[in-house]
């Protein structure tokens, strides 16, 4: 396992992006280069931006906003609104989540499945993550529309606060089985109690069942869904091309990790942590504990990640297979080389905003959306390659 201390970004760039190569032998970070592999495209603005998801057959992106907003993107610029969005919990880390098609084929104008997280509220101050399944209808000219909308799937229990929710959703490469990551609500302890889903992956079936076969498949429910536990805040959940489940999540000051999520794993959270408290206070080291499962690489300072994917596109070959992650502090672009179960960082990219969300379009394409946070931000990016 690697366990980095990197250079932060050299300064925040506007259209043109800064590169970096792969370190030395014997360095702990990225050398910085003069080649520039992509430059950005601006091609819309949103509000506060949280996740995106393509139909495939029609290059639809969809996007959600963090107050409760579903809107659509066609190829041609066209932008609309999608009805029927469930009322979320909107504040601090809280609002619409996540937005995932599901395995099935289909077609927007007869209907395609697709799964949404979200923020609910819940009894007195508290609230937790809902993930909802829903068929998503797109009839005629720009009239979009989610029918038959259930909540399948409930946070375990909802708490106080409005942050580390995480609810990233993930399918099975086999389709099979729906992965949802469960943030600790910035609680901890939780994270190291079974007895509940915060600070967890549940791995469910596709009607948000407990999937046969877990880890503590015989135990009383909501045990009986967790597939490791032990996280804190998980941003980003996504398989690679050998089928393993990765997560990208945030650690405290200092920290961050990528994992390659196995069954019935504890990943420590908060009993070690490569980061500090926010307060100065020191975490144990994955080290001092081999028992827990560490990360794969971590970071400090910190990357402040949000989603990620792993690449298989042409647009960018030497790409193919690494993780590529979006990062919010410094803002930018991180790219992750895997080895077996270890992970090396081999190059930054520094943007203008942070980012939020990455997503790999049908024709290999990469887009961003910026977090919407900062001034200026918010916007659809798309990354076009430099070539001769």
């Amino acid at each position: 396992m690697t366990y980095l201390r990197l250079l932060s970004f050299v300064s925040p760039l506007g259209l043109m992006i800064a590169s970096c190569s792969q370190a030395a032998p014997g360095e702990n970070s990225p050398a910085m280069a003069s080649d520039e592999p992509f430059r950005t495209e601006v091609v819309a603005q949103f509000d506060e931006p949280w996740a995106m998801d393509f139909d495939d057959a029609t290059g639809t992106m969809f996007i959600t906003e963090k107050k409760g907003t579903i809107r659509f993107r066609r190829p041609d610029g066209t932008i609309g609104q999608v009805s029927g969005a469930p009322k979320v919990d909107y504040g601090g880390q809280g609002g619409l989540g996540d937005i995932v098609f599901g395995p099935t084929p289909g077609s927007l104008a007869e209907g395609r499945t697709v799964y949404l997280s979200w923020a609910e509220a819940g009894n007195g101050d508290t609230r937790g993550a809902a993930v909802g399944r829903a068929n998503l209808v797109c009839k005629t000219g720009d009239a979009c529309a989610l029918e038959d909308l259930k909540v399948i799937w409930r946070q375990q229990p909802k708490v106080t606060g409005r942050g580390h929710y995480s609810h990233r959703i993930a399918f099975s490469p086999d389709g099979q089985y729906l992965f949802i990551a469960s943030g600790e609500r910035q609680k901890m302890q939780p994270a190291q109690d079974t007895s509940n889903t915060l600070g967890t992956i549940v791995r469910l079936d596709l009607d948000g069942n407990p999937a046969q076969g877990n880890p503590m498949a015989g135990k009383p429910s909501p045990t009986d869904q967790i597939w490791s536990y032990g996280h804190r805040n998980i941003l980003g959940l996504a398989f690679d091309e050998t089928g393993r489940l990765w997560d990208l999540e945030h650690g405290p000051r200092g920290g961050d990790e990528l994992n390659l999520v196995e069954p019935g794993k504890n990943y420590g959270w908060p009993l070690v942590s490569n980061g500090v408290h926010y307060d100065g206070e020191p975490i144990a080291d994955h080290s001092t504990r081999p028992d827990l499962a560490a990360p794969a690489i971590s970071w400090d300072p910190v990357i402040a990640p949000g989603d990620f994917i792993f690449y298989s596109g042409d647009d960018f070959a030497e790409w193919r297979g690494e993780a590529v992650i979006a990062a919010m502090k410094p803002a930018g672009i991180v790219r992750v080389a895997i080895d077996g179960t270890s992970a090396r960082e081999v190059a930054r990219y520094p943007t203008e905003h942070r980012i939020r969300e990455i997503e790999q379009g049908p024709d290999g394409a990469i887009w961003l959306l910026e977090d919407g946070k900062e001034s200026g931000a918010s916007r659809l990016l798309k990354l076009v390659p430099n070539r001769p």
